[in-house]
């Protein structure tokens, strides 16, 4: 196994397309071994970033290295040091799971018995050995994709770029394949760049995230940082008797402050004051009902919505 002491950096990365600025300008520093979670809507830049990091497109300006080579000067280096699973996988429909690692394989130069031991590994590793030999046009979408995982991965990169590589898959396979990803980076040291437009996908995988709008890069950090800049856990109750709405923003403002609510409810975002249960009591000993009481925490969500003014796609499928 070899694996590369490098990451990814990257200083002020700018392409343009005639009039358009698809990405403007942005830094990054992605650590080997990591997990970036790469957030952001449909024409943001992200894919446009990865086409660029991959070699598959010439930065306008910026410099970039992967896995410590230049991707405009040492672009058969970058190449030889990574895998990819874009959003379009290039598979034959006529050809088996086999056969596609096979071929692969042997565009790497591997062959003989090494190959074949390979292939048994990596079909066993994404879920395929029973459908191995099987042609792809009877794949489903999921096990498309782990076979896209398992080609990327065929010459044991050292750095990993997935571009939305669960879009559209049921819940089984997204989960399948974020099990694969999790342990390429934990056990094997893996360093992954992943695009992505469901915010549970970051939250679970992520050791840290990126969010690109308009083609720059308004927010990083862990999602916990994340979401603790948002700021606290909202109360959110719902009194049984409508006439009580006023006692009840009576006995919240002791908890927060006053925030958004539907009608019928009041709702105040804790301020470090008490938590749920000490709500809960309050309104026991004002004997006040309470037909709902919800408690919302930050999410990557209103992380995104508060950096962005709008919620990311993959947000509504979730």
């Amino acid at each position: 196994m070899n694996r590369s002491d490098k990451g990814i950096e990257v200083e002020g990365l700018v392409r343009r397309f005639k009039d358009i600025e698809a990405v403007a300008g942005i830094d990054l520093t992605i650590a080997p071994g990591e997990i970036y979670g790469f957030l952001g809507p449909n024409g943001a830049g992200k894919s446009t970033t990865v086409h660029m990091l991959t070699t598959l497109l010439p930065p306008t300006s910026g410099r970039a290295t992967v896995a410590g080579h230049d991707v405009v000067r040492q672009g058969p280096k970058v190449r030889a040091s990574i895998g990819a699973a874009l959003q379009e996988a290039a598979l034959d429909p006529f050809l088996t799971g086999r056969e596609h690692l096979r071929l692969q394989a042997s565009l790497h130069g591997i062959g003989g018995d090494a190959r074949k031991k390979l292939i048994a590994q990596l079909l066993d590793r994404v879920g395929l050995t029973q459908a191995g030999d099987r042609k792809v046009r009877t794949y489903s979408g999921g096990m498309k994709r782990r076979l896209d995982l398992a080609l990327a991965l065929i010459h044991d990169p050292s750095i990993l770029f997935l571009d939305e590589p669960t879009t559209g898959l049921d819940p089984q396979s997204r989960s399948a394949l974020w099990t694969e990803v999790n342990r390429l980076a934990r056990e094997e040291g893996v360093t992954v760049f992943l695009t992505t437009q469901y915010l549970e996908e970051a939250d679970v995988l992520a050791d840290r995230v990126g969010i690109i709008d308009h083609g720059r890069i308004v927010a990083e950090g862990t999602p916990a940082q994340l979401k603790s800049e948002i700021g606290k856990a909202t109360v959110e109750v719902v009194p049984e008797e409508h006439g009580d709405l006023p006692r009840l923003r009576g006995l919240l403002a002791r908890f927060g402050s006053e925030t958004a609510a539907r009608p019928g409810a009041f709702a105040v975002q804790l301020n470090g004051n008490g938590q749920l249960p000490d709500v809960i009591r309050a309104l026991d000993t004002e004997a006040l009902r309470a037909a709902e009481i919800n408690l919302h925490q930050p999410t990557l969500d209103d992380v995104f919505l508060a950096k962005t003014g709008r919620t990311l796609e993959g947000a509504e499928e979730e």
